[in-house]
């Protein structure tokens, strides 16, 4: 869904530009950025503190779980009742365009929306209200009752990679299933998904969902990049993105999580090129593992393509001071050049549709495309460029800031080729 092919624009000029802007802004950064400046969570300009408390207060947050939940109701409702055809039930549409792909302007604005917004979290919430009360209930009848068993903590070395499997997870609906639109695959997604969520939670306390809710996962990491954040003071600022996306936490799970959003929209990409129609559709295996297993490869070419430059980053400028996510966070700028590209013109298309549907309305129009061709293709190889210059600009703060001065630069030649070949593979997928 989303990708664009046959653009009218010259591969030599996309490709010769991607490449100079990428090296041009290598050599910039080598000659007049010699010290690290971003600051990641320490930064940013507090807003007023009028603003700040109606952030935070509780009515404001309270209205907001409440739309979550509203909305999330509707969409099941839709799927238990509504007709099985995503031309005339707005469901289809509420999950994969507007909660997928809407989710990416919304954190960008706003920061971490899926954690306020979350039914998860507040269907988790009344959960533990009733069991309070049942358990407050029983404590006053029985002196010495048999209380709930707290809620126990959560393996360090588990980060998020629970929130990368969800992610996983959805794509493949999204992506390989064979009726992703069919309201008995989506209800059945759906549920199961919710009662694994909850029965977690129930176990794990509210922080599972930091860990373990992929929409969460996904919506707090695209945050990073918002001009709106908290410091870690907990004051609610205005900050460079750059700083945001500094503050990135290095926690297991992040470079799972990063890939699986590259891996799988190059996948969306290079699903819709003839020649791997042709191998869907001629596989002995079938149309579903064969679809699968492109998705997995996808995902780990780019892991592994990853992973060898930061073993070239260690034959260069000897061992990484931190873990193997120490330049994760580089990646963060390019997935989301590459969720601009893929599904810009499906988020202004289908989510207006969508809504209008939602509204009642029949005989929703005809989404008209946004831009011509020509803006389309410009639009979609500058969001995959821009989004790899600001990953080389991510990737050299954080460069010099860990790599002795005279290895600073040569230690990001692994990862000025990896940028390349990102950028490169990108845009083929765009221009084939």
């Amino acid at each position: 869904m989303g990708a664009s092919h046959d653009l009218p624009i010259s591969p030599f000029y996309a490709f010769a530009g991607a490449f100079t802007a990428l090296f041009v802004s290598f050599l910039a950064l080598g000659l007049l950025w010699s010290t690290s400046r971003f600051r990641g969570d320490r930064s940013g300009r507090p807003l007023p503190a009028r603003l700040e408390r109606l952030a935070d207060a509780p009515a404001t947050r309270t209205v907001l779980r409440v739309a979550g939940l509203a909305a999330a109701l509707f969409v099941l409702l839709h799927l238990l009742l509504g007709p099985d055809d995503p031309e005339r039930n707005p469901a289809p549409g509420a999950v994969y365009v507007l909660l997928w792909v809407g989710l990416v302007p919304a954190s960008l604005l706003f920061g971490p929306v899926w954690r306020l917004l979350s039914p998860l979290r507040t269907v988790h919430r009344l959960l533990e209200r009733i069991r309070n009360r049942a358990a407050g209930g029983r404590a006053a009848a029985r002196p010495d009752p048999a209380r709930p068993a707290a809620a126990r903590p959560i393996p360090a070395r588990l980060g998020i990679r629970p929130a990368a499997l969800g992610l996983l997870c959805f794509t493949w609906l999204e992506l390989v299933a064979p009726d992703p639109a069919s309201t008995t695959t989506l209800l059945t997604a759906v549920l199961c998904y919710t009662a694994a969520q909850l029965l977690l939670a129930a176990r794990y306390g509210a922080r599972w969902f930091a860990h373990g809710d992929a929409f969460e996962a996904y919506s707090v990491l695209l945050s990073r990049l918002s001009p709106l954040g908290r410091r870690s003071d907990g004051r609610l600022v205005l900050r460079n993105p750059f700083h945001g996306l500094d503050g990135t936490a290095e926690q297991p799970g992040l470079l799972a999580t990063v890939c699986v959003l590259l891996g799988s929209t190059a996948y969306d990409g290079f699903s819709d090129t003839p020649s791997w129609i042709n191998t869907v559709q001629t596989s002995p295996l079938g149309r579903t593992p064969t679809a699968t297993l492109g998705l997995l490869g996808s995902i780990a070419l780019v892991a592994a393509l990853y992973c060898l430059c930061a073993a070239a980053t260690r034959l260069v400028s000897g061992p990484l001071p931190g873990p193997l996510t120490a330049f994760a966070h580089s990646l963060l700028p390019i997935a989301l050049g590459y969720l601009i590209a893929h599904y810009f013109s499906l988020l202004v298309t289908e989510g207006p549709r969508t809504v209008i549907m939602a509204l009642g309305t029949d005989n929703a129009p005809e989404p008209a495309p946004p831009l011509g061709p020509g803006g389309l293709a410009a639009l979609q190889v500058i969001a995959v460029v821009t989004g790899h210059v600001l990953g080389v600009v991510a990737a050299h703060d954080r460069s010099v800031r860990l790599f002795p001065p005279a290895r600073a630069v040569a230690g990001q030649l692994p990862l000025l080729a990896l940028m390349i070949i990102y950028t490169l593979g990108g845009i083929g997928l765009l221009l084939n």
